[in-house]
């Protein structure tokens, strides 16, 4: 007589039936109980060893029936995740054990996919070919699919599995995918905001409302990473205007019925406006003058709370005790509140901070760029006193190469409590450029140029770039290469080829052409301050002299060698270097011609500008600058003179100013020159997608200055000032600037221009 009993069970979510076994009653487990295991029968493998599934369980020949231990040995196949079904049944003395094993994947394919890359998918996917199919691993790549289309804004995208059979138990796996419409932002809402209106808010935050003019933007689709990012921004904003108890008390994205549009909330809460009282600074390391720091604090007594400035104080501090070896601090803002008097007394406590070194620094990510390029970007090395600062910055640099998509820094626990492991881990992008452009410019007419540059050649970070311009008073061909770490050093060393051809003839009758090379290396003297020493030798010529140009240029006709020695000296404390709103800069150019040419002077510039935001997005830029040039016992040729107007001084053409043959009209450049300009910047009103910005300005400036003179040249040396608006457009098809400028004060020799236009495009 032979006794039966049967134990069945399934795993994981639904798939297509041809994979899935059919259900069957589970008979009662007292079957199981009472008598010996003799021996454990594997029916229904076909490339898994019988011995391999027994060693799963968790009962052996010899061991008693237990139902318990029998049902724990059904779960532990299942969970292996190799088999469809699994059964177990006793006959007599003898468990068998019947599975059915998952499928192999042969291949996987995806259809209806075209806003997503295949390759993305793959490897967003975990399933794999030749690896076992399950149907919880389909299930959870499904949803990996369907975040990846959310996070490009597609949230009424739908995947569906599809299972095709194959011999020898073998599947191919394909997802068919509708992709559907980007699901845009319908409506963003605020409530609680009494202080800001909803449109303020909304130029805050990085979310936008759908509309068309923001076809070139995803900012307007939804995005709830980017929806958490948006009430960070908000929390700043707040704090930096003085609402030190500022919150988000909730932020809601509803998905409308049709799926195509998402209505946002934003439920905040003000609370009161604090001003600074009482600041102070207090320290517990020996030895430290906290006089000496005070000069770091940028928080003052009596001015609106601004959260960005007490970050920016621990900034200067840490950077000021690291300057004086302490390279273990810790700096704690501690805030008191005076909730009647609405202010908020600031003590910066400086502690020590915990004794971590750096144990290791491991880079990741870098397939073409090597890792040295990276690593000189760190400020910290292996075995160097940890320090927070000094990583942000870090991470800030290696960002500012511009090789890389993405840059991530972080640290992680190393062996010790006192060791710290810094990793990053980048992700590449290109750093190939073929460039085509073509403009126009009040002063060069029709423009049009072309370029190849790699930035970081070899994988090496150096610069190689060739290139061409043509306009319609300029063609120039240049070729330069840089290598930003010359010698394993911060050395920046380069060199340029150049052959350059002005058509003067509008301004000052005559044509200028210069062939020549130049050589350059700059190095750090500190964080902010700068020096770079140049080299140039070119030969020149002024020829094609109008008959009818002043006798003063006709006397310089002919050529030279022009062999000069430079250097320049630049601090820059600006918050960024292409488009900055915040700090100033210092720049000092000396240059001596003589050594090896013809033309021999010494030529100097001194130049400052300084950036403040008035208030949001209104930036006030005030620059100046003096320059002169002197012959050493030679005069010096107009093509080494200055040239004020245009660019320089708006309301006045291009060498409209200084000395002038008024005989012939001919610009004759001058010795000397100062210049200044004031500057209001700020948005015109429109949303900030248009990349529209309205210019109030200021310029003032005199060029005076010759080695010989004549009864026909005026040179007053006379104040020349012009004030103007512009409108500024960062286009999809490069940047424009349009500036209307009135002379105020002005000579009647003077060449006015009053409209400048200015266009310029890449692609």
């Amino acid at each position: 007589m032979v006794a039966n009993a049967v134990m069945t069970g399934g795993a994981g979510a639904q798939v297509p039936a041809p994979v899935a076994a059919a259900a069957r009653p589970v008979q009662s487990a007292q079957a199981f109980a009472g008598g010996t295991i003799r021996d454990i029968r594997v029916d229904g493998v076909q490339r898994i060893e019988p011995v391999t599934v027994r060693s799963y369980m968790v009962v052996t020949p010899g061991d008693p029936f237990d139902p318990e231990r029998i049902d724990q040995s059904l779960k532990a196949l299942f969970n292996t995740g190799l088999f469809a079904d699994v059964t177990l049944r006793r006959e007599g003395d003898v468990l068998v054990v019947k599975v059915v094993e998952n499928p192999i994947i042969n291949r996987i394919a995806f259809e209806g996919n075209s806003r997503i890359k295949e390759d993305q998918l793959k490897t967003e996917v975990q399933l794999r070919p030749r690896v076992v199919f399950t149907r919880t691993r389909v299930q959870s790549d499904v949803q990996r699919i369907l975040d990846i289309y959310r996070r490009n804004g597609r949230f009424a995208a739908t995947v569906e599995p599809k299972v095709i059979q194959l011999d020898q138990n073998r599947v191919d796996l394909v997802f068919e995918i509708s992709e559907g419409p980007r699901t845009g932002v319908s409506r963003i809402n605020f409530v609680g905001n009494e202080q800001f209106s909803d449109g303020d808010l909304r130029s805050q935050i990085q979310t936008k409302e759908s509309r068309w003019y923001r076809f070139l933007s995803s900012d307007d689709n939804y995005d709830p990473d980017r929806l958490n990012y948006d009430k960070e921004l908000l929390r700043r904003f707040y704090l930096a205007e003085g609402y030190a108890d500022f919150r988000v008390v909730s932020a809601i994205a509803e998905l409308t019925p049709d799926k195509e549009d998402f209505f946002i909330t934003f439920t905040l809460e003000e609370g009161e406006r604090y001003k600074f009282g009482k600041i102070d600074l207090v320290s517990t390391l020996k030895g430290l003058d906290i006089e000496a720091l005070r000069e770091q604090v940028t928080t003052k007594d009596g001015d609106w709370y601004d959260g960005n400035e007490i970050e920016t104080t621990k900034l200067n501090l840490v950077n000021a005790l690291g300057d004086l070896q302490y390279a273990f601090v810790d700096i704690r803002p501690r805030i008191q509140r005076n909730r009647e008097a609405l202010t908020i007394e600031l003590t910066y406590e400086i502690n020590e901070g915990p004794r971590v070194f750096v144990e290791r620094i491991d880079v990741t990510g870098n397939v073409r760029t090597i890792d040295k390029v990276i690593r000189r970007e760190i400020l910290l090395a292996e075995g160097d006193p940890f320090n927070a600062t000094k990583l942000q910055r870090s991470e800030q640099r290696i960002k500012d190469l511009n090789f890389f998509e993405k840059v991530n820094v972080n640290t992680v626990e190393g062996s010790r409590p006192d060791q710290s492991v810094v990793q990053v881990d980048v992700v590449e992008q290109s750093t190939g450029e073929i460039s085509l452009g073509a403009g126009y410019s009040t002063t060069d007419g029709p423009l049009a140029d072309f370029s190849i540059r790699e930035r970081n050649l070899l994988g090496r970070g150096q610069d190689l770039r060739v290139g061409a311009t043509i306009s319609g008073i300029r063609q120039e061909y240049d070729l330069s290469f840089t290598e930003p770490y010359f010698l394993d050093h911060d050395l920046s060393a380069g060199f340029d080829l150049f052959r350059i051809t002005r058509d003067l003839q509008t301004y000052s009758g005559y044509n200028e052409q210069s062939t020549g090379m130049g050589l350059r290396l700059g190095y750090p003297l500190t964080e902010r301050l700068r020096q770079r020493l140049t080299y140039g030798f070119s030969h020149n010529s002024i020829d094609d002299v109008d008959d009818g140009a002043s006798t003063f240029i006709k006397e310089q006709e002919g050529s030279r060698n022009l062999s000069v020695v430079g250097q320049e000296l630049l601090y820059d404390a600006r918050n960024s270097k292409s488009t900055p709103t915040r700090g100033y800069y210092v720049r000092f150019n000396t240059d001596v011609a003589g050594l090896g040419g013809n033309a021999k002077f010494v030529r100097g510039r001194l130049g400052s500008g300084f950036y403040y935001p008035i208030v949001a997005k209104w930036i006030l830029n005030v620059s100046g600058e003096v320059g002169a040039i002197v012959g050493l016992g030679q005069d010096v040729n107009i093509a080494d003179r200055y040239f004020i107007g245009g660019d320089t001084l708006r309301g006045f053409r291009t060498a409209g100013i200084g000395p002038r043959d008024v005989a012939t009209g001919d610009a004759l450049g001058g010795k000397n020159f100062q210049r200044a300009s004031v500057e209001l910047s700020f948005p015109v009103g429109l949303p900030e997608e248009f990349g529209l910005s309205g210019h109030l300005f200021s310029d003032a400036g005199t060029l005076t200055g010759l080695d010989r003179t004549g009864p026909t040249v005026q040179d007053t040396g006379s104040l020349r000032l012009a004030s103007g608006v512009g409108v500024g457009w960062k286009s999809p098809f490069g940047p424009i600037r349009v500036d209307l400028a009135i002379p105020i004060l002005k000579e009647e020799f003077d060449k006015k221009e009053e409209f400048r236009f200015s266009f310029g495009t890449r692609f």
